[in-house]
């Protein structure tokens, strides 16, 4: 049996482990928390180096892209530094790729779906996801200045959020693990920016972003996002979403990172290293990857 692990820093409490069958190949599927030890995190990946098929980098992302360019997270780069063996994944290729095509995977539920306004809280670690929603958008919001900065300015576009991301970047580049890990236990925090949540039908990106700021009230508003527990899908039905879309499949009733994700395709691959773009594109085509869509 196959073995991919996503060891991240975010909460224990979210850990899963599941067997799932890809055409015959049994892959064990863990996700693993470390509530914030960066230095237990280090360890793991250490200890597990070369006895696993697969390492997913959960809480923060390794390279930033941008068009063609990747911009490395330094700070991130030190947690991972002594792996030599187990090839790494942080989820940007499953964001260019599975990401990217969401709606156009998603079609034979959704049919050709519009939407006046879409909000996303933060964009820069999932530049795929944001084309593909301003594809679908009337008007695209961009919250990265305020959410990820607490900088008061929505960014209005991709090309505005293009201009803006090409600035800040090299900046960001560089910033510590405090500033560039976004996981959490989920708990609620008091609502804000809810302005844009409560002027746009679709709310997109990561979770642990929309949770930490969503309103009580979210009727009628479509979803799409990843690393959903069930708790997290009940809560969003208790707050009146109408439908949510994960990007990444859902097994047993969880949905994991683009990270672990990508760990079990790289593991099923077995080349022992991380798969391109093309690679990824590939192996969606021929698993039949799909979103899950749920309606409520």
């Amino acid at each position: 049996m196959k073995h991919a692990v996503g060891i991240s820093l975010g909460s224990s409490k979210r850990d899963k482990s599941v067997k799932v069958n890809l055409k015959g190949v049994e892959i064990l599927v863990e996700r693993i928390g470390t509530d914030g030890d960066i230095e237990k995190a280090r360890q793991m990946y250490l200890d597990l180096d070369g006895k696993v098929d697969a390492f997913g980098v959960g809480g923060v992302d390794l390279y930033l892209r941008l068009d063609e360019k990747e911009y490395p997270l330094h700070a991130a780069l030190k947690l991972v530094s002594g792996v030599k063996q187990t090839p790494l994944c942080d989820g940007r290729g499953l964001k260019h790729t599975l990401e990217r095509r969401v709606f156009q995977l998603a079609k034979p539920q959704l049919g050709d779906i519009r939407f006046n306004q879409a909000f996303v809280p933060v964009a820069a670690d999932r530049i795929g996801l944001a084309e593909a929603v301003a594809e679908v958008a009337e008007r695209t919001v961009f919250g990265d200045l305020m959410v990820a900065l607490g900088v008061p300015l929505p960014i209005y576009g991709i090309p505005a959020f293009k201009r803006v991301a090409r600035v800040m970047l090299p900046f960001v580049s560089h910033f510590p693990m405090s500033m560039i890990f976004y996981g959490s236990d989920g708990a609620e925090h008091e609502p804000k920016y809810v302005k844009y949540f409560e002027e746009s039908d679709l709310i997109a990106g990561d979770f642990l972003f929309m949770r930490k700021y969503m309103p009580k009230n979210l009727t009628g508003k479509t979803i799409v996002t990843n690393t959903t527990t069930e708790d997290n899908i009940a809560l969003l039905k208790e707050r009146g979403v109408k439908r949510v879309i994960t990007t990444t499949p859902r097994y047993e009733g969880r949905s994991f990172g683009t990270n672990t994700t990508e760990a079990m395709l790289t593991a099923y691959a077995g080349k022992g290293r991380r798969l391109t773009d093309d690679e990824l594109n590939e192996l969606i085509d021929e698993l039949g990857l799909r979103p899950t869509v749920i309606e409520f």
